[in-house]
């Protein structure tokens, strides 16, 4: 039976995502926000075909701790989920993504028009410059900036270093971060074709002002507080 969901979840999102994705391809000149707002609607899409096939929802603990201005998001990665989620839960937003994902059809095209801050890994100092830049303009035009600091997928129970990319935007643009965890990969897991069903639990913490903190501060706050805030989480898994 999960197998069964999980393919009518995969089957429905390889139709419905080039349709959609082609017809957005006509609101290519308007404001980005307004981009925004169509494009994240497949989001929305998704996250009810994903409720109606696998049986996945989510609740989230911690709203309060969301900002009334555009900020930086630092947030645990471990899944697809989180990359649909986090549109119906913060206000507009760009990510921060590795410059491959916007070679895939369809998918990719689509991703292009929501003005992310689309980066070479291998770039090292200049890519951190081409963040702290376009993370400055994003900010600036009222998009919150959403990074996994991470950098990949990692599975329940895993930890990994948290990368200085982040932290570095946030101590130049000196902005509020939000620091996220989330148990997404106990139902949805990395690369994984089935998805469980279940609630995923989201936890936002409580906002970081950043002004005068040096990175390696910033970053030491938010992996402290993530690693155990997902120490919690366990008893929703």
């Amino acid at each position: 039976m999960l197998f069964l969901r999980s393919f009518i979840f995969t089957l429905g999102m390889w139709i419905f995502t080039p349709l959609f994705m082609t017809s957005a391809l006509f609101i290519a000149p308007l404001t980005a926000i307004t981009r925004y707002k169509y494009i994240s609607n497949w989001a929305k899409i998704m996250l009810w075909w994903l409720r109606i096939t696998c049986h996945i929802t989510h609740r989230v603990i911690g709203t309060e701790n969301i900002s009334d201005h555009p900020s930086i998001i630092l947030s645990k990665h471990q899944s697809a989920w989180e990359t649909l989620a986090f549109q119906t839960i913060f206000p507009p937003q760009v990510w921060v993504l590795k410059r491959e994902l916007l070679w895939i059809p369809f998918f990719g095209w689509g991703l292009a028009l929501t003005s992310p801050i689309a980066i070479d890994r291998s770039g090292g100092r200049e890519a951190l410059k081409q963040l702290a830049a376009q993370g400055k303009d994003r900010l600036k035009r009222g998009f919150w900036v959403v990074i996994f600091p991470e950098g990949t997928r990692v599975a329940p129970n895993m930890t990994s270093k948290f990368h200085i990319g982040g932290a570095w935007l946030a101590s130049h643009s000196q902005a509020t971060v939000v620091p996220v965890a989330h148990n997404a990969g106990e139902f949805w897991g990395k690369n994984s074709f089935i998805k469980k069903p279940g609630v995923i639990t989201t936890s936002i913490g409580k906002a970081i002002n950043c002004r005068g903190m040096k990175p390696d501060a910033i970053n030491t706050q938010v992996a402290t507080w993530i690693n155990d805030e997902m120490l919690q989480l366990k008893q929703y898994s």
